[in-house]
């Protein structure tokens, strides 16, 4: 499932964030590329733990606690904490596969990579190139989003970041560990909560006294109950 969700910034919080990376210190982006995908990484990120890139990421964590379409589509166990990269006139990033583990930095503690997410932190206006290429069953996806929007999807699908010719493509990306790591499960899930969303929002006596609301809600407890890894 490739999902989008709009605004999960606000553009205040888009304008702190890319204030602080203007004045940001940059390395090479293969810091954090596995084996396989340092041969095709060529960007530039912000250290993981400097003082800056944690700032950054707590704007973030907090933006994600607050959004209720990401805890659908998500239905996250554990959030990497956010990272910052930049790419300019020559970068991209080729064909790869995320780590199917990450661990903190300065922990013992390690994520399950089953979701990647993507937020835009500058607007497709400001840059040529810098799509974000996701292969699925269905053939290849390219995002590109308004800043401030997050794309989520699969961190097992193939994926690379088209080159820059003009501009800078600014962005935060991580990995969630899902509470339901099997994706056609989540999917199952998102849309089963959507539909009840949309019916409680529907109909004229939305609630408890709605029998068949409260029967698919009871559903989707119940498929969560069995699949979820707390």
């Amino acid at each position: 499932m490739i999902i989008a969700i709009p605004q999960l910034l606000t553009s205040p919080q888009v304008q702190e964030i890319r204030a602080a990376l203007d004045a940001a210190a940059w390395i090479d982006g293969k810091a954090t590329a596995g084996h396989q995908s340092a041969r095709v990484k060529n960007n530039q990120q912000l250290q993981e733990d400097s003082p800056t890139a944690r700032r950054l990421a707590d704007i973030v964590l907090a933006a994600l606690e607050k959004n209720s379409l990401f805890f659908s589509a998500a239905l996250p166990a554990k959030i990497f904490p956010p990272l910052f990269n930049r790419y300019l006139p020559g970068n991209s990033f080729g064909v790869h596969v995320d780590n199917a583990v990450r661990q903190i930095k300065g922990t013992a503690h390690r994520v399950r990579t089953d979701l990647s997410a993507t937020v835009f932190l500058s607007g497709p206006e400001e840059y040529e190139g810098g799509e974000l290429m996701i292969e699925d069953n269905y053939g290849p996806h390219s995002v590109k989003l308004q800043a401030g929007d997050m794309v989520l999807y699969p961190a097992s699908s193939l994926h690379k970041v088209q080159g820059i010719s003009r501009g800078a493509r600014l962005a935060s990306f991580f990995w969630i560990q899902s509470m339901v790591r099997d994706d056609s499960q989540r999917t199952l899930l998102f849309d089963l909560d959507t539909a009840i969303r949309k019916l409680n929002a529907d109909v004229r006596e939305p609630g408890p006294d709605n029998g068949a609301i409260v029967q698919l809600t009871g559903i989707y407890h119940n498929l969560l109950r069995s699949w979820a890894e707390i």
